[in-house]
């Protein structure tokens, strides 16, 4: 399997919605997670790069599905999708965001896999648990970051780990669990070969189920 070249990645585009998003072909791997898991500041780890992903002091600023290429090759792309759950904004807002979510995986045919980021002290929150229902019901493959390892000690961490793993025992078949942290850049390598695995996949032509933005 080859090793893809992460630190290629740039902006692609914005997409307000699933029928604004890119042509539904190639590959891509979408990371998804609770507003202050971390998630911006994995994506930046894993692609070396400093800011490719918004990070910001205000949860939930970011409400477009963000997608990334790796350099040219527009056929293999991460998705950044919009933070849920902590933000302070009105209700309406946040069920728009949840509308906008489900529609993405449940009809994005080019998905490969759900990155889950979680916050290692709060794992597997109300919110994160709808998303691994939803891919369940998809099929598609989860690997869980539980970010912030840098905030607990070895053994701590390695016992919510287990914990997780014990919790999620019924999805082990779609499931996997790592512990991550972007400070320490700990799991790295662990985290991008899970990636190589989704992205080398075999794309051929797939039905769109959406026309996608031109």
């Amino acid at each position: 399997m080859s090793r893809l070249n992460y630190q290629s990645a740039r902006f692609l585009i914005s997409a307000p919605t699933l029928a604004k998003c890119p042509v539904d072909d190639g590959a891509e791997v979408a990371f998804a997670g609770r507003s202050n898991a971390g998630k911006s500041s994995a994506i930046n780890t894993l692609t070396r790069q400093k800011a490719l992903a918004r990070t910001s002091r205000t949860p939930g600023r970011t409400q477009l599905i963000n997608f990334f290429s790796l350099g040219d090759d527009i056929s293999r792309r991460l998705v950044d999708l919009p933070g849920y759950g902590y933000a302070k904004v009105p209700e309406a807002v946040k069920l728009e965001w949840q509308r906008h979510l489900a529609e993405y995986l449940e009809g994005r045919h080019s998905l490969r896999g759900l990155v889950l980021v979680m916050d290692v002290r709060h794992p597997l929150t109300e919110f994160d648990q709808t998303l691994l229902g939803w891919a369940d019901d998809q099929d598609k493959p989860v690997h869980i970051l539980l970010t912030k390892a840098d905030k607990l000690k070895s053994g701590a961490a390695k016992n919510a780990l287990q914990q997780v793993r014990s919790r999620l025992r019924e999805w082990e078949d779609l499931v996997t669990v790592q512990l991550f942290s972007s400070l320490k850049r700990e799991g790295v390598d662990e985290a991008c070969a899970r990636l190589d695995q989704w992205l080398n996949e075999p794309t051929g032509n797939q039905e769109s189920g959406s026309s996608g933005a031109s």
